[in-house]
């Protein structure tokens, strides 16, 4: 464990008070990088194949103006949620897109990140705001926010227990990766497996 010691504490997730060079956890960064280079992949994508993508309840009528990055260093400013809640939360929106069959867009990127992060807050924190407060956070209603919140948690099946295997390995992709993420897909690798049941 003392290699994912080393890990959590180069992320920015065992000593909360740590920041990078910006201000913020050197993990915010590397979430915000892998999300982005995931929309400019998933862009190119849509319009090669000149599909359209299914409007969801996650999609807005426009791209809102903050990159992802500066939408997470304004979620991290005002939710004060601890850091992992943000590995958690891009656990949570990979998982989410591959049960929906989605793909993550400019328009439906920073809503699925409100309510990831909010989800994982009242997953994992002792403490955190309401709907009504994360809402605000992220430039919606509440009304939408709660709908939301109901939607991702029943793509989940209510499923947010993450093994410490799954975060790990999250963690060490991110590190490893340093913000360089190949293809911007999620890593099947990195979710649970059904084992087989044991024969007796």
């Amino acid at each position: 464990m003392a290699a994912g010691s080393e890990t959590f504490m180069a992320l920015g997730l065992l000593d909360e008070s740590s920041k990078g060079v910006s201000g913020i956890p050197r993990v915010l960064v590397l979430i915000a990088s892998v999300l982005e280079k995931s929309l400019q992949k998933n862009e190119k994508l849509l319009e090669k194949s000149r599909r359209e993508d299914a409007i969801t309840i996650f999609h807005g009528s426009r791209s809102p103006s903050l990159s992802i990055r500066q939408y997470i260093e304004r979620i991290f400013k005002y939710a004060r949620c601890s850091n992992s809640c943000f590995v958690v939360a891009y656990i949570y929106i990979n998982k989410f897109l591959q049960r929906t069959d989605s793909c993550l867009t400019p328009l439906n990127a920073h809503r699925l990140l409100i309510t990831g992060v909010m989800a994982a807050a009242k997953f994992l924190d002792d403490e955190c705001y309401d709907n009504a407060y994360y809402a605000r956070i992220g430039g919606v209603s509440t009304a939408e926010m709660n709908r939301m919140e109901m939607k991702f948690l029943f793509s989940l099946d209510f499923s947010l227990y993450v093994t410490t295997e799954v975060f790990m390995n999250c963690c060490l992709k991110l590190e490893n990766e340093g913000g360089k993420y190949q293809n911007g897909d999620a890593d099947p690798r990195l979710w649970p497996r059904r084992r087989p049941a044991r024969q007796r």
